[in-house]
């Protein structure tokens, strides 16, 4: 493409922390607020109840949630366009976690809509009697919980990544960069889910504190785009 056709490193690190924002928005408003406004823990009865008297909101998070998929994909292609002059090799295996965390999380999503379509099923879950159609709806609504717990590592791994791409780059802080690694090493530690569980309000905090400033820093300010020209031009093959 023509150099002025390119959009500038500045646009196109604000648009990857719009992404980023409106990912997180999205993941937190269908996977945490709203399931967590009709899930009754321990009570599958009172769940179903609460999914079909709540149809639209039921599905309007699943809509968000998978919303959510495509704004991390364009999230993740847009980091790896931008930190491939500091590291083509971290910065190709960054996007291979971003994208198996959008893999997990469409399939997060998938799970997310499986209880309703049980609750729904009619005739062709006939071989369940009704008083076991909630209990199935619950034990998908709990494989929905740990496939999201998984979509969280990779989504660490990357942070991890990233992170230290960031913290080499030199286009941005570095202090960005290595907030967004302790960030990345707290979300990992949900490779034991016991332990994420137990640790959750510090990781949010870890999380708060690396991922907010970063998300406010590219959308107000983007990159140094001198700097980000030089480092580019100084990276082989790219």
């Amino acid at each position: 493409m023509p150099a002025a056709a390119v959009p500038s490193p500045k646009f196109r690190a604000r648009l990857a922390g719009v992404f980023e924002a409106l990912e997180g928005i999205a993941s937190t408003y269908g996977q945490v607020f709203i399931l967590g406004r009709l899930v009754v823990r321990g009570d599958a009865a009172a769940t179903a109840a609460n999914i079909l008297a709540h149809e639209r909101l039921f599905r309007t998070g699943f809509a968000v949630s998978l919303l959510g998929v495509a704004f991390h994909i364009a999230w993740v292609a847009l980091f790896y366009d931008l930190f491939k002059p500091v590291g083509r090799r971290v910065a190709l295996v960054a996007a291979f976690a971003g994208l198996a965390t959008c893999a997990m999380q469409a399939v997060t999503a998938l799970l997310y809509l499986a209880p309703l379509l049980v609750l729904q099923g009619g005739s062709a879950l006939s071989a369940f009697s009704p008083e076991q159609l909630p209990v199935l709806a619950m034990a998908l609504l709990k494989l929905n919980g740990l496939a999201f717990q998984v979509d969280i590592v990779f989504f660490g791994l990357w942070c991890v990544l990233s992170g230290y791409l960031i913290y080499r780059s030199t286009f941005l802080p570095r202090i960005l960069g290595a907030l967004l690694m302790i960030d990345g090493l707290g979300w990992m530690i949900y490779m034991s889910p016991p332990l994420g569980v137990q640790l959750f309000p510090f990781i949010a905090a870890a999380s708060a504190v690396a991922e907010i400033p970063l998300q406010l820093w590219l959308i107000v300010k983007g990159v140094n785009g001198e700097r980000w020209r030089e480092q580019a031009a100084a990276a082989p093959g790219v």
